[in-house]
C-alpha cells in the first residue's frame, strides 16, 4: 500500500509551499460549509484557478466539507457541491472538527499551527522560552534540510522522514490531563525525564548537546550559557531565602501572638465555666489542640529558622546552594505553612491577623 503525503493549504502562500515541496494532495477550505475558520478560506473562483494550478504538478485537490447542516441548507449544499465537481476538486475528505480540550492543561500548547502560552505571572517573561523554541526549531529544520538537500527522489526522501521523525518522537504526544498522575506515570512509561522543580532542569542548561546547538546558530556561546545558569541557580536561592525570611516573620509575630491570645481565651473560658460548675469538654478540647498547634509552629520556627542559616554552609556552589534550599528549607516551609493552615481554621476570624482568600477574593 502505497502512502499519500497530504498537506494543509491555509493559505495561498502555504498552497504554494505544499505543491513545490513535493505533497501529493492538498486539502483547503471553501466558502461554504467548512470549519477551517483560521483558514484563508478560497472562493470557487479562486478553487478553480489553484486546481488547475496543483493538476498542472500532479497534485490532487481535497476540499473540506465538515459542518452540520440544517435541513434548509440541502439544497445549496448540492449546489455547492456541484460546482466543486464542476471545477475539477478530486475529492471531499471528512475532517471531523476537533471539539476536545486536550491542550488547557499543556504549559504551552501547539493548537494546529502555533504554540500558545499560558498567562505568566507579572515578575515573569516569555523571552527565554521564546529564545530556546526558536533555536530547537532552527535545529530541527536545519537537520531536515541536511537530509534532504542531497536526496536523490526528494518526495520519497520526505515521506521517509516524515514517518521517521514521528515514529521517534510520537511519545512526547499525550492528550489527556497533564495535570493528573496518569500522565506522569505514562511518561516514565515512555523513558520521558521528568523534571519537577527548577533546581532540576537548570542544571542541564550546559549538557552538550545544548550547549553545541546554541554555538552552531550564535544564540548563546558555552560561556553566556554556564553564566545564565548560575544567575538563575543564584536568583532561585535568593527568592526562596526572602520567602523564608518573610514567612519566619509572619509566624512569629502574626500567628503564632493570635494563636497564643485565642488559646487564653479558651482556657479563661474553661476557668470560667468549672467556676460556674458547667461542663468545660468543648473549651479544653480545643484549649489542647490550640496549644499543641502552638508549640508544633514554634518548633517549625525553629527547625526553618536553623536551615536557612545553615545554608552558609553550601555558598561555595550555586548549584549546591540552590539544591539545599530547593530539598531543606523549602521542605520545611512547606511544614511550616501546613501548621499555619491547621491554625486559621481554628482561630476565628476576628482573631486571625491576616486577610483570609475569601477576604482577598470578595472584599478587597
Amino acid at each position: 500500500m502505497s502512502m499519500e503525503l497530504l498537506a494543509p493549504a491555509g493559505s495561498r502562500q502555504a498552497l504554494t509551499a505544499a505543491v513545490q515541496s513535493g505533497a501529493d494532495a492538498v486539502y483547503l477550505g471553501g466558502p461554504q460549509f467548512g470549519a477551517r475558520y483560521s483558514a484563508e478560506n478560497f472562493t470557487i473562483e479562486e478553487m478553480k484557478t489553484w486546481v488547475d494550478y496543483c493538476h498542472l504538478y500532479g497534485v490532487d485537490v481535497h476540499v473540506t466539507v465538515n459542518t452540520l447542516v440544517k435541513e434548509k441548507e440541502i439544497e445549496s449544499l448540492k449546489e455547492y457541491l456541484k460546482q466543486l465537481n464542476e471545477i475539477g476538486v478530486d475529492a471531499l475528505p471528512n475532517f471531523p472538527k476537533d471539539a476536545t480540550d486536550r491542550n488547557r492543561t499543556s504549559p504551552f500548547a501547539f493548537t494546529g499551527n502555533k504554540f500558545e502560552f499560558r498567562m505568566l505571572g507579572s515578575a515573569d517573561s516569555i523571552s527565554c522560552t521564546n529564545v530556546m523554541m526558536n533555536t530547537i526549531v532552527a535545529q530541527v529544520l536545519s537537520e531536515f534540510a541536511d537530509e534532504l538537500e542531497k536526496a536523490d527522489d526528494f518526495k520519497s526522501a520526505l515521506k521517509k522522514l516524515l514517518v521517521k521523525t514521528i515514529k521517534e518522537h510520537k511519545r512526547v504526544i499525550f492528550n489527556g490531563n497533564g495535570y493528573s498522575d496518569e500522565w506522569i506515570d505514562e511518561a516514565i512509561n515512555r523513558g520521558l525525564p521528568n523534571l519537577v522543580s527548577t533546581v532540576d532542569a537548570l542544571p542541564h542548561y550546559t549538557d552538550e548537546k545544548y550547549v553545541s546547538m546554541f554555538e552552531k546558530f550564535k544564540v548563546y556561546s558555552k560561556t553566556e550559557i554556564e553564566s545564565r545558569k548560575e544567575i538563575l541557580l543564584e536568583n532561585y536561592s535568593k527568592v526562596i531565602n526572602i520567602e523564608a525570611l518573610t514567612m519566619l516573620d509572619m509566624a512569629k509575630k502574626l500567628i503564632a501572638p493570635a494563636a497564643l491570645e485565642y488559646t487564653k481565651i479558651m482556657c479563661d473560658s474553661v476557668v470560667s465555666k468549672e467556676n460556674a460548675g458547667i461542663d468545660s469538654s468543648l473549651e479544653k478540647s480545643l484549649a489542647n489542640k490550640l496549644s499543641g498547634l502552638t508549640a508544633s509552629l514554634y518548633e517549625a520556627i525553629d527547625t526553618l529558622d536553623s536551615k536557612r542559616i545553615a545554608s552558609k554552609d553550601h555558598e561555595d556552589s550555586a548549584e549546591s546552594l540552590a539544591r539545599y534550599y530547593r530539598d531543606e528549607v523549602f521542605a520545611d516551609m512547606q511544614n511550616l505553612r501546613a501548621i499555619a493552615d491547621e491554625l486559621e481554621m481554628n482561630v476565628p476570624e476576628k482573631y486571625w491577623p491576616i486577610p483570609t482568600y475569601t477576604d482577598l477574593l470578595f472584599t478587597v
